[in-house]
């Protein structure tokens, strides 16, 4: 889930109430990761998962039950994947389940504000009144667990690094691109000459930029970005391309095409100095090849999945 203390700001707006599902420790074998949250609003449905089942069934009903109670307050329990909750996983979850209410919501409006700007982490701890208090800190805190006193501590994270795309090109294509990525941890920077090309509305994670020089938004890219062309014009394209072949420091170059395309774009980019390894970075046609279908929703499908394979990778090699 993206951006937790959003939905809860949203909620506590519109419904005064709000409930927090947290996974704070696993166990061996289970559906989600530490980290994994789900926002609750009575009789007003929720957002995210913590990996369905039994174990978010039963959850949801704790939360909805603690959401009917006057005071906000905090719980932890742990639950055995077993026979018993009827998975299968073997593993354990520890859950904390936290309620807010509208006096929470100036609180709530600055870590809000945090995941806006990007992750970051809390020290958290479980208050006396039976709340939880969190101190957001600038950089990294050491271990999953610290104790101080009586008073169990422990690390949050929220927020989401979000991997920079470098969509050129607003025709049909790069539209259904665009809502492919729209609930994907990507930040899409959408370019095109061509004001008129671009709808009335985007999703929250895109930005347009109408611009004659694409190739300044290659230069400005911040290292490891991905780019996506797909313009409508074949010398644009290979333009584009070439400037984002040089560089070296982008996580991923595609251009939409077919084989023909990619060949002619490597004779050209030989002229034009560009060397045989830089060629080779290209990935052309785009999108992931067991995917053949050639309408612009397939194709952003097969793209999209193609980019969450790449940003994997990217993330595995810095670990």
């Amino acid at each position: 889930m993206q951006l937790v203390w959003r939905r809860i700001q949203e909620s506590l707006e519109k419904h005064r109430r709000a409930a927090l599902v947290s996974i704070i420790k696993v166990e061996g074998s289970a559906p989600r990761e530490v980290g994994a949250r789900m926002v609750v609003q009575k009789d007003a449905g929720f957002f995210g998962t913590i990996g369905g089942g039994r174990l978010e069934y039963e959850t949801l009903a704790v939360a909805e039950a603690a959401l009917s109670e006057e005071t906000p307050a905090a719980s932890v329990r742990v639950w055995p994947l077993g026979p018993n909750l009827g998975q299968c996983c073997g593993g354990s979850v520890t859950t904390l389940i936290e309620t807010f209410d509208a006096g929470d919501l100036d609180r709530v409006r600055e870590l809000a504000a945090a995941e806006e700007a990007g992750p970051f982490v809390t020290l958290s701890r479980m208050t006396e009144q039976g709340r939880i208090a969190r101190d957001i800190r600038d950089g990294e805190v050491g271990g999953k667990d610290m104790a101080e006193g009586s008073k169990q501590r422990f690390v949050e994270r929220f927020g989401e690094a979000r991997k920079t795309v470098l969509l050129f090109g607003a025709g049909h294509v790069g539209r259904a691109v665009v809502l492919a990525l729209s609930q994907l941890p990507f930040s899409v920077r959408w370019i095109d000459s061509r004001a008129d090309q671009f709808p009335g509305h985007v999703p929250a994670n895109v930005t347009i930029v109408r611009t004659d020089a694409p190739e300044r938004e290659i230069d400005a890219a911040p290292r490891g970005a991905f780019a996506l062309i797909m313009t409508h014009s074949h010398p644009l394209d290979y333009s584009i391309a070439a400037a984002a072949l040089r560089r070296v420091d982008l996580g991923f170059v595609g251009l939409i095409g077919s084989a023909t395309k990619r060949a002619r774009f490597a004779s050209q980019a030989q002229k034009l100095g560009i060397s045989e390894p830089q060629i080779a970075r290209l990935v052309c046609p785009i999108g992931l090849p067991d995917i053949r279908g050639k309408e612009p929703s397939i194709i952003a499908a097969a793209v999209a999945a193609q980019l969450l394979i790449e940003r994997e990778r990217a993330t595995s090699e810095r670990s």
